[in-house]
């Protein structure tokens, strides 16, 4: 087979933006980060054409928009539940220290460990903790649906580029 460099570069950036994907889904990677990445990556060195540069665009768009709705949605919903910020970051330590414990499974395992030690420890009391830690849950699943959806949105940006560019 004879591959030229546009095909062989579309075929990593595609590949780029899958892994970016999963990276959503397994903590392990940066997903939207690795997705605007690679589209990053066609644009400049896939081909020429303006259709690419307008795809970056609304991939950046995508990105930024989706970053900034992770962090406010599920961070204004845990003030609304009274979940103090120092929970949350124990939570985020407690599960870094999980994920090096026990790799995939151990990032949110210490973080649900975390939040609910932390809210223990503050609230002298178990159905407290235990509701503040389902608060933080919910959070964390909106905090990770979201990047998903902009990974995916990122995604079949790109395929349409790849169409119609």
């Amino acid at each position: 087979m004879n591959f030229d460099v546009d095909t062989v570069i579309t075929i990593l950036c595609g590949i780029g933006i899958l892994c970016g994907i999963l990276g959503t889904i397994i903590p392990v990677l940066p997903g939207v980060l690795l997705c605007w990445a690679s589209v990053l990556v066609w644009a400049i060195f896939a081909g020429d054409g303006w259709g690419r540069w307008v795809v970056l665009g609304i991939a950046t768009m995508i990105a930024l928009i989706g970053v900034l709705v992770q962090y406010a949605w599920p961070g204004k919903r845990m003030k609304e539940a009274g979940v103090p910020n120092r929970t949350l970051i124990i939570g985020g330590l407690c599960g870094i220290v999980g994920f090096f414990v026990l790799p995939f499974l151990g990032l949110p395992i210490g973080f649900v460990l975390g939040v609910w030690l932390a809210e223990q420890i503050r609230l002298q009391a178990a159905g407290p903790a235990w509701a503040s830690t389902k608060h933080a849950l919910k959070a964390a699943g909106l905090y990770l649906l979201i990047e998903l959806a902009s990974a995916l949105t990122i995604a079949t940006v790109w395929v349409a580029g790849l169409v119609f560019a």
